[in-house]
């Protein structure tokens, strides 16, 4: 069946949201260099599709994707909910420094989120990633006085494993946990949506095309391009990779759709209570991904695309054997 249209529950308690999302990051630079002002034009254009979840985090571009949104935003703040991450922290040279997730770090980060996006809210607040040396207690209760003064609307998650989200559940209700799901990247199956379901959280899945690894998009070949640091577009891995992603192609032409479609698709079908967070940076790609919406899989559909592409063909991790090591959602 066609993918629904209508707003969907980010979890029991959570704001109603179109069945895709915009991420914001792309526009930033971390897939190479992004054009400003195709940017605004895609947020306004995703806006008029009916989206109405953004996504951010206040370490994209060191500031500078809040501060585009709030440039994007300006006479459309009552149509967008504002999805920001926060804890990564990030030199002048723009290398990573490490991650704080405290509270008095925590109320920091939201008073200059609240600056840099000119808002007096942030709709769902989440940290990007569990911090080592803070119990997940201290940072949501931090989380939970800001929603208490009414600067936060929604509390949320990211990347963290099934034991985490309970603790953190206890503490304040969670909206949604943000997590990397796709046709490569399947690891939530497991433990964490189940997980989700039984306490009534929702999902924003990002990740959905592996950073454009389903599209054949390649590294750019000039400028600052995260994907040249990821092991499944790198030497022997990106070859292999390769065949996967030929084979997607190969079954969406004979579903007379295009390879996002299809793995935007897929997501949507196997986890209908999900929201896909797409990273368009084009209004071309943002017509692109809201096609999905209209790509109908039936149990045939299904059936093929997990007999021929299983997840156990892609060659590497999602991230760097560092970064994998310290993600509380692959333990």
């Amino acid at each position: 069946m066609a993918q629904p249209r209508s707003r969907r529950p980010l979890g029991a308690k959570g704001p109603e949201v179109f069945p895709l999302a915009l991420g914001c990051m792309g526009m930033s630079g971390t897939y190479g260099p992004a054009d400003e002002a195709e940017s605004i034009a895609t947020i306004h254009a995703a806006l008029d599709r009916g989206v109405n979840l953004l996504d951010t985090g206040d370490f994209y571009g060191m500031g500078h994707n809040e501060l585009l949104l709030r440039k994007a935003l300006e006479g459309h703040r009552g149509r967008a909910l504002l999805s920001v991450k926060f804890g990564a922290l990030r030199g002048p040279d723009g290398a990573w420094a490490g991650f704080d997730a405290r509270p008095a770090a925590v109320k920091n980060f939201l008073a200059h989120s609240l600056t840099r996006l000119g808002v007096d809210h942030v709709d769902v607040y989440r940290p990007a990633r569990l911090d080592p040396a803070v119990p997940i207690e201290e940072t949501v209760g931090a989380l939970a006085e800001l929603a208490k003064a009414g600067y936060v609307r929604h509390v949320g998650l990211s990347e963290v494993g099934a034991e985490t989200v309970r603790r953190a559940h206890a503490v304040h209700p969670i909206a949604d946990l943000q997590i990397e799901y796709s046709l490569v990247s399947r690891g939530p199956e497991a433990k964490i949506f189940p997980t989700l379901r039984q306490l009534g959280i929702g999902a924003t899945v990002y990740g959905v095309l592996s950073r454009g690894l389903l599209s054949a998009s390649k590294p750019a070949a000039k400028g600052f391009d995260i994907r040249t640091r990821l092991p499944r577009f790198s030497g022997e891995h990106a070859e292999q990779n390769g065949k996967f992603v030929d084979k997607l192609h190969e079954i969406a032409r004979d579903k007379g759709v295009t390879a996002p479609q299809l793995a935007i698709a897929w997501v949507l079908a196997s986890e209908p209570s999900v929201v896909p967070v797409i990273g368009a940076r084009t209004r071309k790609q943002l017509d692109e991904a809201l096609g999905a919406l209209d790509v109908t899989l039936d149990d045939e559909d299904l059936g093929r695309i997990e007999r021929e592409l299983p997840a156990a063909l892609v060659a590497g991790t999602r991230y760097d054997p560092a970064q994998m090591r310290a993600l509380d959602s692959e333990r």
